[in-house]
């Protein structure tokens, strides 16, 4: 892991095209700016583990096929 000091308004750069910014500094609390391309995504990483949680039940999940098929082909039957 790098550890890295910076003061209020400084940044670093990841790669060319993501720059972490300092924006204030509150007692224990550092508020953060991130710049990054839109094709990036950035989240908190208790978001993001909860996505990967998502993500791994959606996978393991059961689809009846037959069902989905006939939904797709008779959208009007689920009314």
């Amino acid at each position: 892991m790098l550890v890295l000091s910076r003061k209020k308004n400084e940044s670093l750069m990841i790669g060319d095209h993501i720059e972490i910014k300092i924006v204030a500094v509150e007692g224990d609390v550092v508020k953060i700016g991130i710049e990054a391309p839109r094709d990036v995504e950035v989240h908190r990483k208790e978001i993001y583990l909860a996505i990967q949680e998502e993500n791994e039940l959606a996978a393991g999940s059961k689809i009846d096929l037959g069902a989905f098929k006939k939904l797709l082909q008779n959208p009007s039957d689920t009314e």
